[in-house]
């Protein structure tokens, strides 16, 4: 048998229920702040959405995931928790206080409390069936010999998901006279409850059983214990790359879309042409490397990701035209995805396979939480230098983007090295450790 192989069932799953996943994503990541400003015309509620969001998220990974461990039940838990999680989503089209199907009689004011509260309750069923057992059910059932090819294609869908979502919002909610928030959240939450629906039959087993060795608190803090850091030292250092590296890329990734058409005064079709071929060209060459990578070996490839990376960014920091922004957007956003497959690939690998779901709430900690609360307050204080300001189209006067994200961009990403390179020689030194120790049972055995 070639463990390499993951098989036509187990690749369905890991499309239909990644691709779905990052979809719902998208609309949590860029369209609630739009939703909420059309129904409030408040921006203060944006701030507040977001943080909840965040916390939210983290919080239940970290709890979800210690249940998903303790019960065993991956599959029920992707399964049902995309239904709720797609009507979760439908409900969003209540809120609207100009609807006449509204909850909220009216009340602007209940509306934006109701929305940022339909955030976290979403937020909660997407993390316990996405964040917390769907990334653990991908590292049950993958193996070090195909997780990079396995991540590398799940590293796309964000991308790919945004350019779906993006086309239909702009059918049905950017034209500002005619919007159709209900028609929009119908399709997507119709979307998320029907691939859940098809899970509870395309899953595969749960080959992992209940782990009821601690009790539940334990359980919740188990990543965070002293001696589970000190026993899987490669997995931390592994996770303190992926942190640096997010942060590095949260410098530019919430602006891109705003700077180049801003900035740059690339809109309209030319936009669309130009994000799409960024994006398609990137997701393309991401695959492409990826279905390599496992045989290639990851180590090889983290430093070509990175090097494009801050390629990428160099060339960002200075192109001002259509075409130079498609080879550096194709450049950064591909050493973007790599990178994220690599790293990611790397943190299944050293993930404790008794304890998945433990982990994934240190996964979000460290991938996620830090990197957005950080990375995204970077762009915006660099953009204060030689700040430039402009007129959105809400009327309000706010602070431009500007190259700079893309320099404080490579400039993170240099530090990135750092902690990989701690990671090479933690690696080599483990070998030797393994090396001995054959050594000496073979000895023994003679």
């Amino acid at each position: 048998m070639n463990n390499s192989k993951v098989g036509i069932r187990k690749w369905l799953s890991f499309i239909l229920a990644g691709f779905v996943g990052q979809i719902a994503w998208a609309i949590e990541n860029n369209y609630l702040n739009l939703y909420v400003f059309d129904c409030t015309s408040q921006y203060n509620f944006i701030p507040i959405m977001t943080a909840c969001s965040a916390a939210a998220a983290t919080l239940t990974t970290l709890l979800m995931g210690a249940v998903s461990d303790r019960i065993g039940k991956r599959k029920s838990l992707i399964s049902f928790g995309y239904i709720i999680w797609g009507v979760s989503i439908i409900l969003f089209a209540f809120l609207d206080p100009g609807s006449t199907l509204s909850f909220v009689n009216g009340s602007v004011m209940m509306s934006g409390v109701m929305i940022v509260v339909m955030d976290c309750v979403m937020t909660f069923f997407g993390s316990t069936a996405n964040d917390a057992a769907f990334n653990a059910f991908v590292t049950d059932n993958t193996n070090e010999r195909n997780r990079g090819k396995v991540e590398s294609v799940l590293s796309v869908f964000p991308l790919i998901s945004m350019i779906l979502v993006v086309l239909v919002g702009g059918f049905l909610v950017e034209d500002k006279s005619n919007t159709h928030w209900d028609i929009f959240f119908y399709i997507f939450g119709g979307i998320t409850i029907i691939s859940g629906i098809i899970c509870i039959f395309l899953l595969p087993k749960d080959i992992k059983g209940p782990n009821k060795e601690e009790n539940y608190f334990q359980n919740v803090i188990h990543g965070f214990k002293p001696s589970v850091i000190k026993n899987n030292k490669i997995l931390y250092i592994v996770l303190a790359a992926f942190m640096v590296f997010s942060i590095g890329i949260q410098c530019f990734m919430p602006y891109f879309m705003v700077y180049v058409q801003q900035a740059l005064n690339i809109k309209e079709m030319d936009f669309t042409i130009t994000l799409g071929v960024v994006l398609l060209s990137a997701s393309i060459i991401t695959v492409v490397v990826g279905a390599f990578m496992d045989k290639i070996g990851k180590n090889r490839l983290i430093f070509p990701a990175l090097g494009l990376n801050i390629l990428g960014g160099i060339i960002m920091f200075f192109v001002r035209e259509k075409v130079g922004v498609m080879i550096g957007g194709t450049i950064l956003m591909s050493g973007y995805l790599l990178g994220t497959a690599v790293l990611g690939a790397k943190i299944r690998d050293y993930t404790p396979t008794k304890e998945t779901g433990l982990f994934q709430g240190v996964r979000m900690i460290f991938a996620v939480l830090i990197p957005m609360v950080t990375g995204p307050y970077i762009g915006l204080g660099v953009s204060n230098i030689n700040a430039v300001t402009y007129t959105n189209e809400y009327g309000i006067e706010v602070t431009r983007p500007n190259e700079y994200i893309f320099l404080f961009t490579s400039i993170v990403l240099l530090l990135t090295f750092i902690p990989v390179i701690f990671m090479l020689i933690e690696e080599k030194k483990a070998k030797l450790v393994t090396q001995e120790v054959k050594e000496e049972n073979n000895e023994t055995t003679i």
